[in-house]
């Protein structure tokens, strides 16, 4: 979908409006997204400047959560997160989609599985909360054992309040969809799509005293799973076992969705 939409910083006075129009339909909102892609991009005295007005504006909001690449994580000072964090930002998503290099090469996200560990650690150092998105079956068949694998230590190793895993959905206007269909990318079965996620889980070992929110509820996954890490990783082995085994239990092709 981004690629159709171009990316320009918006001049402020333009989000401001955007805030006093929402005053003017909602009497009561309680969360505020600072969209689209990538709005940490933003110099700090902007972000901030931003932030007072959706408060001011809007003063029943609980919180501001935003969207942040990896690069632009770790280009922020310690102190800038810390101001954004006191400003009143809550939550701050990242897109990590595997933790093997190699798949991230393969998808051109544009940073190594340790630059993305650093940013979700300096995220959270600064009391905000950070929410990583992972793609089940990103890695094909060709690389779907190094991205189970290398994801699942990702997870244990970076210390996110909040995962999330989606699973690949693919539409024609996708570039990857030409390698489909050339045969250079092979996408899993369902039953695989399973496999792979039961061996990410076995390799999750998130230590008790940095617990985080597991949730693989899209609506592109074939199995939902909800719960905390590391106390339901057995619920989930059990979860996920059991729909391998009888694929029936899987979500129906029909109902997936982006």
């Amino acid at each position: 979908m981004y690629r159709e939409k171009p990316f320009r910083i918006r001049p402020v006075e333009e989000v401001i409006e955007d805030l006093h129009m929402a005053r003017e339909y909602f009497k009561y909102i309680d969360r505020v997204f600072l969209c689209d892609g990538d709005a940490l991009c933003l110099p700090n005295d902007k972000l901030v400047y931003i932030i007072e007005k959706v408060f001011e504006i809007l003063p029943e909001v609980s919180r501001v959560s935003m969207y942040g690449s990896p690069k632009d994580v770790l280009n922020k000072r310690d102190e800038e997160l810390l101001e954004l964090k006191k400003k009143g930002v809550e939550f701050i998503y990242i897109g990590a989609e595997s933790g093997s290099d190699e798949v991230l090469k393969n998808i051109e996200k544009g940073a190594t599985r340790q630059e993305i560990i650093e940013a979700v650690k300096k995220i959270e150092k600064s009391g905000i909360k950070a929410s990583v998105t992972f793609i089940s079956g990103l890695g094909g068949k060709k690389h779907w054992k190094e991205h189970a694998v290398e994801t699942g230590t990702m997870i244990s190793e970076m210390g996110a309040s909040y995962v999330g895993v989606l699973t690949l959905l693919l539409e024609e206007s996708a570039p990857m969809y030409k390698d489909v269909l050339d045969g250079s990318f092979q996408l899993l079965s369902p039953e695989e799509v399973v496999l792979e996620s039961l061996l990410m889980m076995e390799n999750i070992n998130v230590p008790e005293d940095k617990p985080c929110v597991f949730r693989s509820n899209h609506a592109s996954n074939y199995v939902t799973l909800r719960g905390d890490l590391p106390k339901d990783k057995g619920k989930f082995l059990k979860q996920l076992k059991k729909a391998s085994e009888n694929l029936n239990l899987l979500k129906d092709e029909r109902f997936r969705a982006l």
